[in-house]
This record gives structure tokens, C-alpha cells and sequence, in this order.
């Protein structure tokens, strides 16, 4: 009888932890959208400060890179730490720093105070992005691809709207009109507060620690394990240098070789972006059904083709393969970072802030090289490099298949 009392309390948290609370996953998709939408605005407005502060392609990829550092050097450290001590409210503070670094770009009118904006946006992301994930994988009752693609979908969807934002508020009124994305901000921060609520009344979800770790258990050697996370950083090298590709540089490549305005390359990139997130979402339930290597294997690899037509494609053509190379690309990372969590069980938060970090110290440091390629060569010859890149994932081929080792 009193097993039978005290396995109750047990078991009713398990069947808590079960449900899929989509109130949740819809709130945390919700600040995803409203974080990259400010975080977008940083890349769109690239040409507006080459202009204004008379930049070199090199400085501009050197912006990218503190942004990108800040937050990828942070994001695993984060993730190990709240692992072992939750910390219900560091969504608002990582906020806090995006708001303040986005009032400090507002009036940077040098290249330091650039530098030094960006970095406090970087910071932000490298709190919000692996306590977010953790809040994703809390509250997917299991279904953990769904939760991790309608997570990323919200991303997505704000880094496709902050060029079109840029292209209608920030281009035709100056710099300075960075300050009423503050707003946006703010309001991140009041639903972040209430899902810290949800956070601090669902600890049981995060308890059963054991229990969760001998249901992921995969039993492949350790060995096998640390090739397999090496595959997986290669693939995240080849996706996101080439997304650094077409986030930094697509609108500078847009204007070099078909003389578009740079209102008009605002929408081409706006265009691509909602291609990617649109195919967001694609990647997490496909995975739940079929496997992850095989969606990771499509999305990386089948990016080829039209990444190689590109350099050579004419004004229309560009905008449509760009749209295909949106929608595949976009589904590899979710199915990423789950295969990733699943091949380490137990590390959610450590690996969801590793491979967050990964992610932006890529993109960082392949903008980096990329505009320093830029001002050597030419844009065009950057696009002409960068089509190879998806043949990495040839790769995935030597991943395990985790469904059939469990």
C-alpha cells in the first residue's frame, strides 16, 4: 500500500511530462520570431553602414563575427550551467541585453560602437537560444522534432521579416529608427515572464533525469559517438557558412551583378528568408517518422543542385533557386540538434547550447572570411566557392541510424 502512495506522485509526473503543452511551444515560438526579427535587422542593415561609415566588405564581415562570436562563446556555457541549476528568468535577462544593445546601435555612429551594439544582441542570443530550446524539450510531451521545428519556425519567420522591416523603416528614414524595434523587445520580455511562470510550476518535468537518460539510451560506443558529433559539426560548417553566404551577402551580390536598389534586394532577401521559414517546420515531424540521418542527409546534400546553378543563373532564376535552397537548407538544423540531444542523452541544455553556438560561430566566422574573400576577389566569385559547400553532406552517409540502435 505504500508503494502504491508514494509511486502516485511518481507516476502523475511522468504523465505530466507526457503531454505536449502547445500554449508553451507556441509562446517560446512566438519570442523566437520577435528575437530574430531584431537580430535580422543587424545584416539588413549592411549596406546602409557601408554607405554611411564607409566600410570595407572586411569590416562588414567583422560585424558579423562579433555578433556571432558573442553569442556562439557563451551559448554552450549557458547550456551546461542551467543544465545543473535552472534559472526560470534568464529569457527576460538575455532580452534585456538585445533591448539595450538595440537602443546603443540606434545612436553608433562609429565602427566601435558598432562592434559593441551587436555584441550586446549577441549576448542576448546566447541566453535565449539554449534556455528556449531546454523550454521546447520541456514542454514536447516526447514529440520532441515537432517541438524543436515549431520552435525554429518562429526563428525563421523573424529573420525573413527584419530585411522587410529594414527596407521600409530603417533604409528610407536612417539609423536612428532602429530605436522603435524596442517595442518589440519589450514585449519578448512580457511573455518571456510568463512562460518563466509555466517554467517555475513544471519542474517535475525536468526531474526524472534517469529515467529519461536509459529510455534515449542509444548503446553505441564512445568512440562511435564523438565520429558521429564530428560528421555533425562538418554538416553545420557546410550549412552555415553558406547561410552566412546569403544572409551577409546575398543583397551586396544582388546589387553588384544585377544593379538592383537596395530597397529592391531587401525583398529578394526578405523573399529567401520566408522560403526558409517555411521549410522549418518540415524537418522535426519527418524526422519523428522516418529518422533524422535521412532528413538531414536531403537537406544538407539536396541543397547541391541549385546551389551550383546560382552563380550562373539570371535576375529571375536567382530568386527562384533561392527559394528551393531556402526551403531544403532550412530543415537540417532541428533534426540537427535532436539527433544531437538523442546521441547524448541527459546533456539537452549543453548540447542545445553547443550546437546554438556552432551555428552562430560558423555563420560568424564565415562571414568573416567571406567578405575578406569578397574584397580579394570579387562577390560573385564568393558565390562560385560556396556552391560546393552542400556536397559535404555526403557525410551524413556515415551517421548511425539511432531508431534501429535503441
Amino acid at each position: 500500500m505504500e508503494t502504491t502512495i508514494t509511486e502516485q506522485p511518481h507516476a502523475a509526473a511522468q504523465k505530466a511530462a507526457q503531454q505536449t503543452v502547445l500554449s508553451i511551444l507556441f509562446a517560446l515560438s512566438f519570442t523566437h520570431f520577435l528575437n530574430d526579427t531584431l537580430q535580422s535587422l543587424i545584416p539588413a542593415m549592411y549596406p546602409l553602414l557601408k554607405d554611411s561609415l564607409k566600410l570595407s566588405f572586411t569590416q562588414v564581415g567583422l560585424i558579423t563575427l562579433t555578433f556571432q562570436m558573442s553569442a556562439s562563446l557563451l551559448q554552450p556555457l549557458v547550456g551546461l550551467y542551467t543544465d545543473k541549476k535552472p534559472q526560470p528568468y534568464s529569457l527576460a535577462v538575455g532580452m534585456s541585453f538585445t533591448l539595450l544593445g538595440l537602443v546603443c546601435l540606434s545612436f553608433s555612429h562609429n565602427f566601435f560602437m558598432i562592434l559593441l551594439s551587436v555584441g550586446l544582441v549577441g549576448i542576448g542570443s546566447a541566453v535565449f537560444h539554449p534556455e528556449a530550446s531546454r523550454l521546447a524539450h520541456m514542454a514536447s510531451g516526447g514529440k520532441h522534432g515537432m517541438a524543436q521545428s515549431l520552435f525554429q519556425v518562429g526563428g525563421n519567420a523573424g529573420s525573413s521579416l527584419g530585411p522587410l522591416l529594414a527596407a521600409l523603416v530603417i533604409v528610407p528614414f536612417g539609423q536612428f529608427h532602429v530605436i522603435w524595434f524596442s517595442v518589440a523587445a519589450l514585449l519578448a520580455i512580457v511573455v518571456m515572464l510568463n512562460i518563466s511562470k509555466w517554467y517555475l510550476s513544471n519542474t517535475h518535468r525536468i526531474k526524472p533525469k534517469k529515467a529519461a537518460q536509459q529510455a534515449a539510451q542509444h548503446h553505441l560506443p564512445r568512440n562511435r559517438v564523438i565520429l558521429s558529433l564530428g560528421i555533425l559539426l562538418s554538416l553545420i560548417f557546410s550549412k552555415y557558412f553558406y547561410m552566412a553566404s546569403m544572409t551577409s551577402y546575398y543583397t551586396f551580390y544582388l546589387i553588384d551583378r544585377f544593379h538592383v536598389s537596395v530597397q529592391s534586394s531587401q525583398v529578394y532577401l526578405f523573399i529567401f528568408l520566408f522560403a526558409v521559414a517555411a521549410g522549418t517546420f518540415i524537418g522535426g515531424p519527418i524526422g519523428d517518422r522516418i529518422g533524422r540521418k535521412y532528413v538531414i542527409w536531403i537537406s544538407i546534400l539536396g541543397v547541391a543542385p541549385f546551389s551550383l546553378l546560382l552563380p550562373h543563373a539570371n535576375l529571375m532564376w536567382t530568386a527562384i533557386l533561392s527559394v528551393f535552397i531556402g526551403l531544403i537548407l532550412s530543415s537540417a538544423f532541428s533534426a540537427i540538434l535532436v539527433y544531437a540531444q538523442e546521441l547524448v542523452p541527459g546533456k539537452v541544455g549543453m548540447i542545445a547550447g553547443l550546437f546554438f553556438g556552432l551555428a552562430f560561430g560558423m555563420a560568424g566566422v564565415g562571414s568573416a572570411l567571406l567578405g575578406r574573400l569578397a574584397d580579394a576577389t570579387s562577390i560573385g566569385y564568393v558565390y562560385q566557392v560556396c556552391a560546393y559547400l552542400p556536397l559535404i553532406g555526403l557525410l551524413t552517409g556515415f551517421l548511425p541510424n539511432l531508431e534501429r540502435k535503441k
